[in-house]
Protein backbone atom coordinates (compact mmCIF):
# COMPACT_ATOMS: atom_id res chain seq x y z
CA UNK A 1 0.00 0.00 0.00
CA UNK A 2 2.89 2.36 0.71
CA UNK A 3 4.61 1.73 -2.27
CA UNK A 4 1.83 1.73 -4.42
CA UNK A 5 0.10 5.23 -3.15
CA UNK A 6 3.84 6.37 -2.90
CA UNK A 7 4.24 5.80 -6.91
CA UNK A 8 0.81 7.52 -7.60
CA UNK A 9 2.23 10.67 -5.65
CA UNK A 10 5.02 10.77 -7.43
CA UNK A 11 4.04 10.91 -10.75
CA UNK A 12 1.52 13.61 -9.35
CA UNK A 13 4.68 15.72 -7.89
CA UNK A 14 6.20 15.12 -11.63
CA UNK A 15 3.31 16.19 -13.51
CA UNK A 16 2.64 19.23 -10.86
CA UNK A 17 5.85 20.87 -11.22
CA UNK A 18 5.71 20.81 -15.04
CA UNK A 19 2.79 22.42 -14.88
CA UNK A 20 3.95 25.44 -12.29
CA UNK A 21 7.36 25.94 -13.97
CA UNK A 22 5.47 27.41 -16.33
CA UNK A 23 5.80 30.23 -14.22
CA UNK A 24 8.93 31.21 -15.63
CA UNK A 25 7.80 31.38 -19.24
CA UNK A 26 6.61 35.32 -18.22
CA UNK A 27 3.10 37.08 -18.30
CA UNK A 28 2.78 37.06 -21.61
CA UNK A 29 1.55 40.41 -23.31
CA UNK A 30 -1.65 41.77 -25.50
CA UNK A 31 -2.33 39.03 -27.52
CA UNK A 32 -1.20 35.78 -25.48
CA UNK A 33 -1.94 35.23 -22.10
CA UNK A 34 0.28 34.18 -19.58
CA UNK A 35 0.56 30.54 -20.27
CA UNK A 36 0.53 29.64 -16.56
CA UNK A 37 -2.61 31.19 -16.95
CA UNK A 38 -3.73 29.00 -19.87
CA UNK A 39 -2.87 25.83 -18.24
CA UNK A 40 -4.75 26.56 -14.96
CA UNK A 41 -7.68 27.24 -17.51
CA UNK A 42 -7.14 23.60 -19.07
CA UNK A 43 -7.27 22.32 -16.02
CA UNK A 44 -10.52 23.76 -15.03
CA UNK A 45 -12.13 23.21 -18.36
CA UNK A 46 -11.90 19.52 -17.44
CA UNK A 47 -14.51 19.97 -14.99
CA UNK A 48 -15.96 16.31 -13.44
CA UNK A 49 -12.60 14.50 -14.32
CA UNK A 50 -10.37 17.34 -12.43
CA UNK A 51 -12.45 16.46 -9.15
CA UNK A 52 -11.80 13.17 -9.42
CA UNK A 53 -8.52 13.35 -10.08
CA UNK A 54 -8.84 15.11 -7.14
CA UNK A 55 -10.83 12.84 -4.84
CA UNK A 56 -8.22 10.33 -5.79
CA UNK A 57 -5.40 12.19 -4.68
CA UNK A 58 -6.76 12.82 -1.75
CA UNK A 59 -7.78 9.17 -0.93
CA UNK A 60 -4.10 7.80 -2.21
CA UNK A 61 -2.79 10.48 0.23
CA UNK A 62 -5.20 9.38 3.21
CA UNK A 63 -3.95 5.89 2.43
CA UNK A 64 -0.53 6.34 2.22
CA UNK A 65 -0.54 8.59 5.73
CA UNK A 66 -2.14 5.07 7.42
CA UNK A 67 -0.44 2.58 5.89
CA UNK A 68 2.88 4.44 7.13
CA UNK A 69 1.69 5.19 10.34
CA UNK A 70 0.67 1.08 10.96
CA UNK A 71 4.31 0.24 9.03
CA UNK A 72 5.37 2.42 11.59
CA UNK A 73 3.97 0.92 14.73
CA UNK A 74 4.64 -2.55 13.66
CA UNK A 75 8.10 -2.12 12.90
CA UNK A 76 8.46 -0.75 16.24
CA UNK A 77 6.74 -3.33 18.13
CA UNK A 78 8.84 -6.12 15.99
CA UNK A 79 11.88 -4.54 17.68
CA UNK A 80 10.26 -4.34 20.95
CA UNK A 81 11.95 -7.72 21.80
CA UNK A 82 14.58 -9.74 21.68
CA UNK A 83 18.20 -8.67 20.88
CA UNK A 84 17.85 -4.87 19.37
CA UNK A 85 20.69 -4.23 16.38
CA UNK A 86 21.42 -0.61 16.21
CA UNK A 87 21.13 -0.42 12.18
CA UNK A 88 19.96 3.33 12.31
CA UNK A 89 23.22 4.30 14.07
CA UNK A 90 24.33 3.64 9.81
CA UNK A 91 21.21 4.90 8.64
CA UNK A 92 20.53 7.71 6.34
CA UNK A 93 19.40 10.63 8.01
CA UNK A 94 16.29 10.34 5.49
CA UNK A 95 15.49 6.98 6.49
CA UNK A 96 14.98 7.83 10.37
CA UNK A 97 12.91 10.63 9.65
CA UNK A 98 10.48 9.37 7.47
CA UNK A 99 7.24 9.66 9.43
CA UNK A 100 8.57 13.25 10.54
CA UNK A 101 9.19 14.32 7.47
CA UNK A 102 6.07 12.79 6.56
CA UNK A 103 4.16 14.64 8.85
CA UNK A 104 5.61 18.20 7.69
CA UNK A 105 4.53 17.28 4.33
CA UNK A 106 1.06 16.75 4.77
CA UNK A 107 0.82 19.49 6.93
CA UNK A 108 2.36 21.80 3.83
CA UNK A 109 -0.28 19.82 1.32
CA UNK A 110 -3.31 21.00 3.86
CA UNK A 111 -1.65 24.51 4.09
CA UNK A 112 -0.92 24.60 -0.10
CA UNK A 113 -5.02 23.57 -0.19
CA UNK A 114 -5.93 26.15 1.90
CA UNK A 115 -3.65 29.19 0.50
CA UNK A 116 -3.85 27.98 -3.57
CA UNK A 117 -6.91 26.15 -4.24
CA UNK A 118 -9.68 26.61 -1.73
CA UNK A 119 -8.27 30.30 -1.39
CA UNK A 120 -9.22 30.26 2.57
CA UNK A 121 -5.65 31.79 3.09
CA UNK A 122 -5.89 34.73 1.23
CA UNK A 123 -9.40 35.46 -0.21
CA UNK A 124 -8.52 37.70 -2.70
CA UNK A 125 -7.00 35.56 -5.00
CA UNK A 126 -10.37 34.97 -6.30
CA UNK A 127 -10.71 38.21 -7.51
CA UNK A 128 -7.22 38.22 -9.65
CA UNK A 129 -7.88 37.99 -13.71
CA UNK A 130 -5.37 38.64 -16.20
CA UNK A 131 -5.99 41.24 -19.31
CA UNK A 132 -8.00 38.41 -20.97
CA UNK A 133 -10.20 37.51 -18.49
CA UNK A 134 -8.44 34.41 -17.04
CA UNK A 135 -7.74 33.50 -13.80
CA UNK A 136 -4.27 34.98 -13.45
CA UNK A 137 -2.52 32.16 -11.38
CA UNK A 138 0.80 33.61 -12.79
CA UNK A 139 0.29 36.61 -10.21
CA UNK A 140 -1.36 34.65 -7.92
CA UNK A 141 2.12 32.70 -7.10
CA UNK A 142 4.02 35.87 -7.80
CA UNK A 143 2.11 37.43 -4.26
CA UNK A 144 2.11 33.80 -2.88
CA UNK A 145 6.05 33.57 -3.22
CA UNK A 146 6.81 37.51 -1.97
CA UNK A 147 5.79 36.57 1.38
CA UNK A 148 8.98 35.34 2.97
CA UNK A 149 7.18 33.18 5.71
CA UNK A 150 4.94 31.56 3.26
CA UNK A 151 8.30 31.02 0.68
CA UNK A 152 10.52 29.37 3.64
CA UNK A 153 7.24 27.06 4.60
CA UNK A 154 7.35 25.91 1.22
CA UNK A 155 11.09 25.95 0.75
CA UNK A 156 11.68 23.50 3.84
CA UNK A 157 8.34 21.15 2.92
CA UNK A 158 10.44 20.89 -0.33
CA UNK A 159 13.74 19.73 1.19
CA UNK A 160 12.03 17.33 3.37
CA UNK A 161 10.27 16.07 0.24
CA UNK A 162 13.45 15.35 -1.43
CA UNK A 163 14.72 13.92 1.90
CA UNK A 164 11.67 11.95 1.57
CA UNK A 165 11.65 10.90 -1.92
CA UNK A 166 15.57 9.72 -1.69
CA UNK A 167 14.63 6.95 0.63
CA UNK A 168 10.81 6.31 -0.55
CA UNK A 169 11.54 5.88 -3.91
CA UNK A 170 14.22 3.71 -3.36
CA UNK A 171 12.32 1.53 -1.01
CA UNK A 172 9.30 1.34 -3.59
CA UNK A 173 11.71 -0.92 -5.77
CA UNK A 174 12.46 -3.07 -2.98
CA UNK A 175 8.59 -3.53 -1.91
CA UNK A 176 7.82 -4.40 -5.40
CA UNK A 177 10.46 -6.80 -5.61
CA UNK A 178 12.12 -5.42 -8.34
CA UNK A 179 15.38 -4.10 -6.33
CA UNK A 180 18.18 -7.00 -6.31
CA UNK A 181 21.50 -6.29 -5.01
CA UNK A 182 23.18 -5.56 -8.02
CA UNK A 183 20.51 -2.81 -8.90
CA UNK A 184 20.63 -1.60 -5.54
CA UNK A 185 22.74 1.34 -6.14
CA UNK A 186 21.29 2.42 -9.81
CA UNK A 187 17.61 2.38 -7.83
CA UNK A 188 19.38 4.51 -5.05
CA UNK A 189 21.04 7.19 -7.71
CA UNK A 190 17.72 6.99 -9.53
CA UNK A 191 15.77 8.31 -6.49
CA UNK A 192 18.22 10.88 -4.98
CA UNK A 193 18.93 12.47 -8.37
CA UNK A 194 14.81 12.32 -8.68
CA UNK A 195 14.19 13.84 -5.20
CA UNK A 196 17.13 16.36 -6.25
CA UNK A 197 15.72 17.88 -9.16
CA UNK A 198 11.94 18.15 -7.85
CA UNK A 199 12.80 19.75 -4.97
CA UNK A 200 15.66 22.15 -6.95
CA UNK A 201 12.69 22.52 -9.57
CA UNK A 202 10.09 23.44 -6.78
CA UNK A 203 12.60 25.54 -4.66
CA UNK A 204 13.45 27.80 -7.71
CA UNK A 205 10.17 29.53 -7.75
CA UNK A 206 9.86 31.13 -4.21
CA UNK A 207 13.42 31.42 -4.35
CA UNK A 208 13.32 33.58 -7.94
CA UNK A 209 10.36 35.37 -6.46
CA UNK A 210 11.51 36.50 -3.29
CA UNK A 211 14.95 38.18 -5.70
CA UNK A 212 12.40 39.54 -7.49
CA UNK A 213 11.08 37.94 -10.29
CA UNK A 214 7.87 39.41 -11.71
CA UNK A 215 7.76 41.96 -9.36
CA UNK A 216 6.31 44.90 -11.11
CA UNK A 217 3.62 42.45 -12.33
CA UNK A 218 2.84 41.53 -9.22
CA UNK A 219 2.64 44.62 -7.98
CA UNK A 220 -0.05 46.11 -10.49
CA UNK A 221 -2.30 42.95 -10.13
CA UNK A 222 -2.33 43.60 -6.26
CA UNK A 223 -3.41 47.11 -7.00
CA UNK A 224 -5.74 45.82 -9.68
CA UNK A 225 -7.32 43.68 -7.43
CA UNK A 226 -7.49 45.47 -4.56
CA UNK A 227 -9.35 48.63 -6.55
CA UNK A 228 -11.13 46.09 -7.09
CA UNK A 229 -12.34 44.73 -4.27
CA UNK A 230 -12.68 48.59 -3.41
CA UNK A 231 -14.98 49.27 -5.90
CA UNK A 232 -17.48 46.12 -5.16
Amino acid sequence: MVAVTGIIMVLFVIGHLIGNLQLFLGPGDASHPAALNVYAKFLQGLGSLLWIVRTVLIITVIAHVIATIKLTIENRAAKGGGVVYKSSAQARVSTRTMIWSGSYILAFIIFHLLHYTIFVVHPEYRDLHDAHGLHDVYAMLLIGFSYVSISVFYIIGMVLLAMHLAHGIESMFQTLGVQTEKLRPVFAIVGRGLAIVLAVGFISMPVAVLAGYGKEYRERAMAKASAEKGGK
